[in-house]
């Protein structure tokens, strides 16, 4: 198995960059889209940590930013109508920490807010793999952001679950957590001045 690569961009294409090792193979590898957006600039180093995934038709090598990010990949992937492709997009739209709470928490909502997970297939996935997330450690950052109502209000107009989850946290700072209609404005305002770049 490849467990993990060290090498330099060569080339950046959708979801998949072409990392080029020392010794000059080059490795096409699926990246979750966070990690896209914080990505070396082409010529730059970086090391991944990845998971070879092999199908009857192909082989196609994912990379992850930590351990422990894989082995939530891999642990979606030991779920029954799960795909690398479901799998990446689960942790793309929702980041690992929160897909493994949501999976825990049984959170049916935030995981069928992301593209391809319906009501019965987010019901599934929380049955089948509650308990064996168990022993993934989540990072304190990780911590829920304390008014789940805000954030599906958030993801209600369209923000992502990640945008919604970062902006409550943020706004939780200044506004007390019960007060979910002045959580939500003042979340709202540090989305907008995040679009406008002021």
């Amino acid at each position: 198995m490849i467990a993990s690569l060290q090498g330099v961009v060569a080339a950046r294409n959708g979801d998949q960059i072409t990392l080029e090792t020392d010794g000059g193979v080059g490795y096409a590898i699926h990246l979750p889209t966070a990690m896209l957006a914080r990505l070396p600039a082409t010529g730059q180093r970086m090391r991944l940590h990845t998971e070879l995934v092999v199908r009857e038709d192909e082989w196609s090598l994912y990379g992850f930013e930590s351990p422990s990010e894989r082995e939530v990949f891999r642990k979606l992937l030991g779920a029954a109508g799960v795909g690398p492709r479901l799998a990446l997009a689960l942790i793309s739209e929702l980041g690992a920490e929160r897909v493994v709470r949501a999976i825990r928490e049984r959170d049916l909502t935030l995981l069928s807010s992301v593209s391809g997970i319906g009501r019965k297939k987010a019901e599934r996935l929380a049955l089948e793999l509650a308990d064996r997330m168990d022993d993934v450690a989540l990072p304190a950052a990780a911590a829920p952001s304390g008014n789940a109502d805000a954030v599906r209000a958030l993801m209600a107009l369209g923000y992502s679950a990640v945008e919604a989850d970062d902006a409550v946290r943020l706004a939780s700072r200044e506004v007390a957590l019960e007060d979910t209609p002045q959580l939500i404005r003042r979340a709202l305002a540090s989305l907008a001045v995040a679009r406008t770049g002021r």
